[in-house]
């Protein structure tokens, strides 16, 4: 794609309102409605996290987040085992659905009848592809470096070769992006915008526990992983190719070489330290890029930081280039 081919951001970002082009990640159970609301305020735009499906707590989140325009998302294949679940998100009126993992076909129909633009998360160039043939409207771009449920590609190749695959259609870059200069070289290589979770993680509005907060601050990209432990831990039968990027820990440790051998008191003890949010047992559900992730602080200063750090750094792209054209070394 030549450069007068490639859309501009601002064809993604007028539709949702956003002065900055930064999405929130829908972290399961983390980016509630305050959360949400506070990126959409601060320029960018918030999804609430409805993962698997629970219906008091979506029903709580959309009144946290009020009038302000933020969307939902949820994992595909879990919505099939809620019907209904779908309908009651729309009749909140989201200004988006955001899909991941899964089949979102059977969900199009429905979604498209409602008016909602559709963001699709996908791991592959093949996924991107048919995510478009099924009738998404955005595509989300993930790398292996992000937090959460992901797959093997890293963003820096994924996000140019999905671009080239889906034309001029809306792409997000997502993984390992949390600062200014993630979202300037995702910029770079053809996303329309980018989505943020880990950096997200630990701001104040965050729904995550307050000591796995303050164990991401302290916590390095070195010392994550993806794997099935913890998914294992929690009863999850997650599908191939998706496994989890999270902090690892003693409760890791003990487990990472053989997760199936958990009985369900091992599944009973490390529920009862993630509700007590102990670090040593829970999962710190982060991705590389928490070393870049300092302090806790509103989500709107977080929001307003990356977009303030990545137009400074894009507004003297020029001063970085080599002034002559490179040639032999004498």
């Amino acid at each position: 794609m030549t450069e007068s081919e490639m859309p501009s951001c601002h064809d993604l970002l007028t539709p949702f309102g956003m002065s900055a082009p930064l999405f929130l990640a829908p972290m399961a159970l983390v980016s509630g409605g305050r959360l949400a609301a506070a990126v959409t305020c601060a320029g960018g735009f918030g999804f609430i996290g409805g993962g698997y499906g629970d219906r008091d707590w979506l029903i709580r989140e959309f009144d946290a987040a009020g009038d302000t325009p933020v969307g939902v998302g949820f994992i595909t294949w879990a919505l099939a085992r809620q019907p209904g679940l779908l309908d009651l998100a729309l009749a909140r009126r989201p200004r988006a659905i955001f899909l991941s993992f899964g089949d979102l076909a059977p969900l199009v129909g429905r979604i498209r009848a409602a008016g909602v633009p559709l963001f699709a998360q996908v791991q592959t160039v093949a996924g991107a592809r048919a995510a478009i043939e099924a009738g998404a409207d955005i595509i989300v771009a993930q790398g292996t470096e992000a937090g959460g449920h992901g797959a093997a590609r890293g963003t820096l190749a994924l996000v140019p070769a999905v671009r080239d695959a889906i034309g001029a259609a809306p792409l997000v870059a997502a993984g390992g992006i949390a600062d200014g200069r993630g979202m300037a070289a995702a910029l770079m290589l053809g996303a329309d915008a980018v989505l943020c979770g880990t950096a997200f993680y630990v701001a104040e509005e965050s729904l995550a526990h307050s000591r796995l907060r303050e164990a991401a601050v302290a916590t390095s990209g070195d010392d994550t992983s993806r794997d099935t432990v913890f998914d294992l831990a929690r009863g999850l039968d997650w599908p191939v190719p998706w496994t989890l990027r999270a902090r690892r820990n003693a409760f890791h440790g003990r487990w990472a070489e053989a997760p199936g051998a958990m009985t369900q008191d091992d599944r009973a003890a490390y529920a009862a330290g993630a509700m007590k949010g102990d670090p040593a047992t829970a999962a710190v559900i982060v991705g590389e890029a928490v070393d870049l992730v300092k302090s806790g602080e509103p989500a709107a200063a977080i929001a307003t930081r990356i977009a303030g750090e990545a137009r400074h750094i894009l507004s003297g792209a020029e001063e970085r280039l080599w002034p002559e054209p490179i040639g032999l070394i004498r």
